[in-house]
């Protein structure tokens, strides 16, 4: 056999048994933006984060009923008010909108943290039942993120389901 064709017949053989390892490989997908949304524990940490977060959410709707209608008041009314009483609604309106953008900051700044605080929690109890269900039906490697994955590999329904059955 001349030498130039040993590195294909090495190439080959390689080949053929990494794909021989393969299809004796058992792999699982599971599908994080699913379990997420429909995970118990995920719909129940985000129910509590509506419900935390509700009375703050509500304020700042007021407040941007408040603006609105100072601005159109203002805009109606601007030609036919005094120059004093418009510059006194002119800073009110500006001291209220600068409240309400603070608060409305502060608000998705407390909101991100809580959420990343929950979901952080969710994701352990994921991957946990996840190194569960990999453990006991014997699979190889489970991937959480895949440009595609078959619905024979997706195991996320289950994940789903023993998150749901562990409280």
């Amino acid at each position: 056999m001349k030498a130039s064709l040993r590195p294909l017949l090495v190439c080959a053989v390689l080949g053929l048994c990494s794909q021989a390892v393969l299809a004796q490989s058992r792999i699982g997908f599971v599908d994080s933006d699913r379990l997420m949304r429909e995970a118990p524990p995920a719909v129940r940490a985000q129910q509590r984060l509506e419900k935390e977060f509700e009375k703050r959410d509500q304020e700042l709707q007021r407040m941007a009923q408040e603006l609105q209608v100072m601005q159109e008041e203002l805009e109606r009314n601007a030609l036919t008010m005094g120059e004093a009483d418009r510059r006194n609604k002119e800073r009110s309106f500006n001291d209220l909108n600068r409240d309400f953008q603070r608060k409305q900051r502060e608000f998705r700044e407390d909101l991100n943290q809580r959420r990343n605080e929950e979901l952080a929690t969710v994701l352990d109890r994921a991957n946990s039942a996840i190194k569960q269900i990999a453990e006991a039906e014997k699979y190889d490697m489970i991937l959480q993120e895949a440009v595609y994955a078959s619905p024979r590999v997706d195991i996320t329904e289950k994940v789903i389901k023993a998150l749901g059955e562990s409280r």
